[in-house]
C-alpha cells in the first residue's frame, strides 16, 4: 500500500510540474504574439480579434454548461463595463508598446503588476503591509525607474504604455477581488471577454483600424486567442488551485527569462544592461512581496 501511494504521490509531483511548466512556458509569449502580430494587422484591431476568438471559445464551451445567458451581464453591468475597459486599454498598451520597447524588457516590466496589485490591496482593500512587502515594493519601484529612464528615446515611451498596462490589470484583478468572488467563473469569464471584445471593437472604429486580416494573419489570431487567452487563463487558474499564491507568483516571476530567450530568437533583440539591472530589481521585488504574503 505503502508503495501505491508513493507512486500515486510521484505521479501528482509530475503532473503539477508538467502543468506549471506549461503555464511558465504561454505566460512568457504574451509580449511575443504581441510583437508576432504586429507586422500583420494594427495593433487596436489585433488585439480586438484575439480577444475576440477567446470570446466565442469560451462562449462555446459556456453555452454547452448551460451557462450561456444574458442576465448576469444584466444584474453586473457596471462590473463587467469597468474591468471590461480595464483589461481592453491594458491588452491595447501592450499591442503597441512592443512596437517601441523589445519583449524580454516588457515582461521583466510587467512583473510590477505584483507591486501594484498589494499597493491596491493596502489603499483601497485595506489590507496590511509587512515590512519585508515594503522593501520588495521599493525595489520594484526601483526597478521599473530604472528601465523607464530614457531620457528622449523610444523606449522609455513603450516603458510608461506597459507600466500603464500593468496598472489598469492589477486594477482590474482587485474589482474582482472586491466584487466578482461570489460570481461563477464560466460566466464571469465569458462575459469578462465579450465586454473587453466590445470595448476594443469601439476602439478599433473609432480608430479607422477595422481591418479584415488575410488568411495568414487569422491562423496567427486563433493560435494566440486560443493559446494566449483561453488555454493560458485556464492553466493559470488551475495551477492556483494547486499551489500556495506565493509559491504560483514566485515561480511565474521566472516567465521574463524565457520571454527573453524566445525574443533572441525570433526576433534578434536582447534587453540592454540597464534594463536588465532594472528587471532583476524588479524580479527581486517581486519575490520578497510575494513571500511576505
Amino acid at each position: 500500500m505503502q508503495e501505491v501511494a508513493e507512486q500515486t504521490y510521484a505521479g501528482q509531483r509530475a503532473e503539477r510540474a508538467g502543468l506549471f511548466t506549461l503555464l511558465l512556458l504561454i505566460e512568457s509569449l504574451h509580449y511575443v504574439f504581441a510583437r508576432l502580430l504586429a507586422p500583420y494587422v494594427p495593433p487596436v484591431a489585433a488585439s480586438m480579434y484575439v480577444l475576440a476568438v477567446g470570446t466565442v471559445q469560451v462562449g462555446i464551451f459556456a453555452a454547452a454548461r448551460g451557462k450561456l445567458g444574458w442576465r448576469p451581464a444584466a444584474r453586473h453591468f457596471w462590473f463587467f463595463a469597468a474591468i471590461g475597459f480595464c483589461i481592453a486599454v491594458s491588452t491595447l498598451l501592450n499591442y503597441v508598446a512592443v512596437i517601441y520597447v523589445d519583449v524580454g524588457t516588457a515582461s521583466m516590466l510587467g512583473k510590477t503588476g505584483v507591486v501594484i496589485s498589494l499597493l491596491l490591496s493596502v489603499l483601497w482593500l485595506r489590507e496590511r503591509l509587512t515590512f519585508r512587502q515594503a522593501i520588495g515594493a521599493g525595489l520594484a519601484v526601483i526597478g521599473a525607474a530604472t528601465i523607464s529612464f530614457h531620457p528622449g528615446d523610444v523606449a522609455q515611451f513603450g516603458s510608461l504604455l506597459i507600466l500603464l498596462s500593468t496598472f489598469l490589470y492589477s486594477l482590474h484583478t482587485a474589482l474582482v477581488k472586491r466584487y466578482g468572488q461570489e460570481m461563477d467563473f464560466v460566466e464571469c469569464f465569458f462575459h469578462r471577454l465579450l465586454f473587453t471584445t466590445t470595448f476594443l471593437f469601439v476602439f478599433a472604429a473609432w480608430g479607422q483600424q477595422l481591418v479584415w486580416p488575410d488568411g495568414r494573419a487569422w491562423l496567427l489570431l486563433l493560435l494566440v486567442g486560443t493559446v494566449d487567452v483561453v488555454i493560458s487563463r485556464t492553466l493559470y487558474y488551475v495551477t492556483l488551485r494547486l499551489f500556495r499564491m506565493s509559491i504560483h507568483t514566485i515561480i511565474l516571476t521566472l516567465s521574463p527569462l524565457v520571454s527573453i530567450g524566445v525574443s533572441l530568437l525570433l526576433f534578434g533583440t536582447f534587453p540592454s544592461g540597464q534594463e536588465l539591472l532594472g528587471g532583476l530589481f524588479v524580479l527581486a521585488g517581486v519575490a520578497l512581496v510575494t513571500r511576505g504574503r
